[in-house]
């Protein structure tokens, strides 16, 4: 039996992602947790798993916090001894992949987005530099999309033959069934989680405005999520005032918030592999995105939703016009492709097999 460490920066999101590939891990080897502690961990630990509260500053650089980041993966890895190391997000993946190198432990990374990181010039100089030095000895990398992948052997961070592409951790398709689609009487547009730049509130905004005032309350926008920037706060809450806009919170269980939308929104200037288009689509539901890595995967253009420019508010306000001027019938049958592409592309039990073949382990037997 092997001992696999798993290295990331946030339990929740570890948990709601990536549960049933820890548990196969599990079913042939000693699985241990290295993270913060932002949710779930109790539910980790219920399952006999051995969780080892991590502090990880998810936000900016500073050489100081970092450093003692990067210490304590060596603690870590000097205690525990792993037999294989897989780490998740980036500063596990520079400081854990750091730290797995010089101790001469194998490991495997995990890039979920190239986020801000690649946007800014110097910063991007920066953490190509990192990379190299984190995964050149990795024994391979997975990527959410190809052009990710593509990227990191521009930047000469990887060769190719060390990188594997899969379609992120892909849908739990039983968690998330297809919901017969609504009858509504105004056309609802969803858009569910963080409420910040990157994700196209801006365009999201514009799009909406623009909408409302030429169609009136034949269109509704549903907001699901958390204020990651304060700054769009006085805007929602005047959409929500004038009756353009429902704002929701923060919500464990998206599923009733998808049964109920007409069309789904996410006007993202980045992502890994948009998690919320592929339970959208899962759902029934068509989807309006930007036409970017990590969302196009997601959609068929035209035959299960629209595509965008990113940073383009009057491109996304045409294609949410044009979704709201479909009708009810080409919606639904829009959503009902979704769906299946989601059944023929995205199954989470492929996507868990093909990443535990790619990680070099073999699959739990079956008994007879």
């Amino acid at each position: 039996m092997s001992r696999i460490l798993i290295v990331t920066n946030h339990s929740y999101m570890l948990y709601r992602f990536r549960l049933e590939l820890i548990q196969k891990l599990m079913k042939t080897n000693e699985v241990i947790l290295s993270m913060p502690f932002v949710g779930h961990e109790e539910d980790f630990q219920a399952l006999g798993l051995r969780c080892i509260q991590t502090d990880v500053d998810r936000r900016g650089i500073n050489p100081k916090t970092d450093f003692r980041l990067f210490l304590t993966y060596r603690k870590l890895l000097k205690e525990l001894k792993p037999d294989l190391v897989i780490t998740y997000s980036i500063k596990p993946n520079i400081y854990g992949g750091l730290a797995c190198r010089l101790a001469r432990i194998p490991y495997c990374a995990n890039v979920q987005g190239l986020g801000t990181a690649f946007q800014k010039k110097g910063l991007a100089q920066f953490v190509t530099v990192l990379y190299r030095l984190a995964l050149g000895k990795a024994n391979t990398v997975f990527f959410e999309n190809q052009p990710n992948a593509a990227e990191f052997c521009r930047r000469r961070i990887l060769r190719a033959e060390k990188e594997t592409v899969l379609p992120g951790a892909g849908i739990h398709l039983e968690r998330y069934p297809y919901h017969p689609y609504p009858d509504n009487d105004a056309v609802r547009f969803l858009y569910l989680g963080r409420f910040m730049k990157e994700k196209g509130m801006d365009e999201l905004l514009h799009a909406i405005r623009r909408l409302r005032k030429e169609v009136g309350s034949r269109v509704i926008l549903d907001l699901v999520g958390f204020y990651d920037d304060e700054y769009y706060k006085s805007q929602l809450e005047a959409l929500v005032a004038e009756g353009t806009a429902v704002y929701h919170g923060f919500q464990t269980d998206p599923i009733p918030y998808y049964a109920a939308a007409d069309c789904v929104v996410l006007p993202s200037y980045h992502e890994g592999m948009s998690n919320v288009l592929l339970e959208a689509a899962a759902i029934g539901r068509p989807i309006i995105t930007s036409d970017i890595p990590g969302c196009r995967e997601a959609v068929d253009a035209e035959e299960t939703g629209f595509l965008c420019p990113a940073r383009d508010a009057d491109g996304l306000y045409l294609q949410m016009r044009r979704m709201a001027e479909l009708p009810r019938e080409r919606r639904q049958a829009m959503g009902t492709a979704a769906r299946e592409k989601m059944v023929r592309e995205f199954d989470r039990r492929k996507v868990v097999s093909a990443a535990v073949a790619a990680l070099g382990l073999k699959e739990p037997a079956i008994s007879k």
